[in-house]
């Protein structure tokens, strides 16, 4: 994987502000791979006291953008498809590991897993990116230096 590339994602995981809502971490990146985690916390409880859906998806979400730029070119979503199979005990450190199964010059598919530290499956998704044929946006950009 290209350092440039790695750089950039992981600086921009940082400042992207849904990641920072969620309290989103990029563990790993490698090319066509990527680990994100999250704790579930209260506030992201469903009304039923549990996991809100949207919140795994925002997990998955994170580990499929990232491993699907993880090439240096654009990468949009088209289809996921995620199954819920375990709701997450309260505090749960969440891990979801994003792996490329077929790439394309057009396309690119994608299986990612959330586990929690006992590695217990809570949700299981297939993933189908649209590759544009231009570099990342924001490959240019350098890190403001720090006062």
């Amino acid at each position: 994987m290209e350092d440039d590339v790695r750089e950039a994602i992981f600086r921009r995981v940082d400042e992207e502000p849904f990641a920072r809502k969620l309290d989103l971490e990029l563990i790993e990146l490698d090319d066509g791979y990527s680990v994100v985690e999250m704790t579930f916390t209260k506030d992201l409880e469903n009304i039923f006291g549990m996991a809100h859906g949207g919140a795994i998806f925002g997990l998955i979400d994170e580990a499929f953008e990232t491993a699907g730029n993880s090439h240096g070119t654009m990468a949009v979503a088209l289809n996921m498809n995620i199954t819920y199979m375990a709701a997450p005990s309260p505090g749960a450190r969440l891990r979801a590991e994003a792996k490329e199964l077929n790439l394309t010059p057009r396309t690119a598919t994608y299986d990612i897993k959330v586990t929690d530290e006992k590695q217990t499956l809570i949700a299981s998704c297939q993933a189908l990116v649209y590759r544009k044929k231009k570099r990342l946006p924001f490959l240019e950009e350098r890190p403001s230096p720090t006062p």
